[in-house]
This record gives structure tokens, C-alpha cells and sequence, in this order.
């Protein structure tokens, strides 16, 4: 398998990897200045050059999670069904223990989260969903989406990069327009190519695969032709992209967290993926997911 680009773009964004070690450092600041009279040099030094960095609130009292199919828990409970009790994000299940639950406990959770992610979601649907997120005014907005943008039937019907960021920018001023103060998560795109070199190990993995998942990556998946892997490495290389276009457009935003690639860099194994279709999480890996969420938002265990 081919070396993975995504570290050397990670080693020139300034805002690393969760970051350094699960946690990424709030946004830079706006610029602010004074404008009492003085000489020009003494005005200058006098004035503060940017905003003081908002503090983040690791105890959140309510949340809103937005995106696809894995934070409905698609697969981990039944083939081919959502099952969002398992939802790495809002989900009830003890063995989870969701990033909702871990924030506000398990009454605070069924009192005050909600999932609005949908099985299917590209970014283009993000902003209807955060529109929707807006109205239960939370203070904690989860995002994770991007993967179908990148499943699609063939690489060539792959969201242009461009298309990805302008939609992200849109749900971000969305929710701004709102929420001007939200705290935000975004995770990572997970590494599909990952995804499928675990589970074409699995023979009903890959027979529920031709049911159309992922056919972008996963179609053929014993085929190791050229043309093959060039196939999934550029699958590979457009969601490197998608994560740095998400790293970016979260640093300019002073109440956003970015996952540091996190969810990319993690190794699921066959514990963490459907027993079903071998690519979205299991109850397992939804709860390593809940895990990551909440290092991010918490600031523990980094």
C-alpha cells in the first residue's frame, strides 16, 4: 500500500494535529486597536495587536451532532439500518458511552442533545442541518461528514475541493449567523483506503460492499490492477484534502476544534467495523469515536 501523503500537510498547518496529541488549539484572533491621539510608533505599541483567545468550555450543557451515516450508527446495529442508540456522538448505549453522555450524563443527554445527521449526507446538505442545529440553540455543535463526498460511484463524481470548502464556509456562517458564540467540533474524515484494506478480508463484507458502499473505494476490492490502486489512491488523496480544507476553515474560526486527523489516523481493526458491511464502525468503533470527540472537547487524556 502506498505511503500516505496526509503528514506533510499536517506538518505545515499551524493548527496540528488534535493538536499535537488529540487537541486542536482554539482559532487565531481578530486584530483590534485603540484610537486615542499620539505619535503614530507610540499609538502602535500601546494598542493590543489581537483579541484575547476565547476561553473553551470543556463542559458544554447542551449539543447538537450534524453529518452521515456513521453518526447515525449506520450498520452497527442492524444491515442497512440506522441505529443513532449508538451514535458515537449523542447515543444512550452504555457501551458507547457517547460524547453527549460523557458531556452531560446520561439524563442531560436524553434531555439536551440531538442528532440531525442523516445516512447519505455530503457537505452540500451540511448548512440545511446546521440550520435545523441552530434552532435547539446548543453550545456544542459535533460535525462529521465528508466521507460520502468522496464514496461516490466513481471518482469523477467526487465533490470538487472547491464545492467542499464553499459548503463548509456556508454551514459555518450558518451557524454563525445564529450562534456567534457555539462552540463547534469537527472530525476528521476517516481513511477509507484503511477501511477497505480491513475489510476486504471479510467475504459478507465484500458481498453487502456490491450494494453500492462506497463504490469509489470499494468496488473490486481484490482487484490490485494499476488501475485499480490509482483508483483508490486518488479516493485517498481527495479525502486528505477534504481534512485539510476542514482544518482550515475551523482556524478561522475562533470557537471551532478541529480534530487533528484524529478519526483519520485511527487504525480500526475488525473489532471496530460492522460485523455487516465491514466499513462503518461497530458499536465498538463508534465508542473509540466517542473517545476521540470527547479528548477534543474536554481536554483530557491528551
Amino acid at each position: 500500500m502506498r505511503k500516505r501523503r496526509h503528514r506533510s500537510h499536517r506538518s505545515r498547518a499551524g493548527v496540528g494535529a488534535v493538536v499535537a496529541a488529540f487537541l486542536l488549539g482554539t482559532a487565531a484572533c481578530d486584530a483590534s486597536g485603540g484610537d486615542s491621539p499620539g505619535p503614530r510608533a507610540t499609538e502602535a505599541k500601546a494598542r493590543p495587536s489581537a483579541l484575547p483567545t476565547p476561553t473553551w468550555d470543556s463542559t458544554p450543557e447542551s449539543l447538537v451532532a450534524v453529518g452521515d451515516s456513521i453518526t447515525r450508527g449506520f450498520d452497527a446495529c442492524e444491515v442497512l439500518s440506522d441505529c443513532p442508540e449508538v451514535s458515537w456522538a449523542t447515543g444512550s448505549d452504555a457501551s458507547v458511552d457517547s460524547l453527549a453522555v460523557r458531556l452531560l450524563g446520561k439524563t442531560g443527554a436524553a434531555q439536551r442533545s440531538w442528532n440531525y445527521a442523516v445516512t447519505g449526507a455530503r457537505m452540500a446538505d451540511l448548512p440545511s442541518q446546521v440550520a435545523r442545529a441552530v434552532t435547539r440553540e446548543p453550545e456544542l455543535v459535533a460535525v462529521m461528514i465528508g466521507a460520502n463526498d468522496a464514496c461516490r460511484a466513481t471518482t469523477g463524481d467526487m465533490t470538487p475541493v472547491t464545492d467542499f470548502r464553499a459548503d463548509f464556509e456556508d454551514a459555518m456562517a450558518t451557524l454563525r449567523k445564529s450562534l456567534p458564540k457555539a462552540q463547534v467540533f469537527v472530525a476528521s474524515v476517516p481513511d477509507l483506503k484503511r477501511l477497505w484494506s480491513e475489510g476486504r478480508t471479510n467475504p459478507l463484507g465484500k458481498q453487502v460492499w456490491k450494494l453500492g458502499i462506497c463504490p469509489s473505494m470499494l468496488a473490486d476490492p481484490d482487484v490490485m490492477t494499476s488501475a485499480a490502486t490509482e483508483r483508490r489512491d486518488a479516493v485517498q488523496e481527495r479525502v486528505v484534502a477534504y481534512n485539510d480544507v476542514l482544518r482550515d476553515v475551523c482556524a478561522e474560526d475562533r470557537y471551532c476544534r478541529y480534530d487533528g486527523d484524529a478519526v483519520f489516523d485511527y487504525r480500526f481493526g475488525q473489532a471496530q467495523l460492522s460485523q455487516w458491511d465491514w466499513f462503518h464502525p461497530s458499536v465498538n468503533g463508534q465508542a473509540r469515536l466517542a473517545e476521540i470527540a470527547y479528548r477534543v472537547v474536554s481536554g483530557k487524556g491528551t
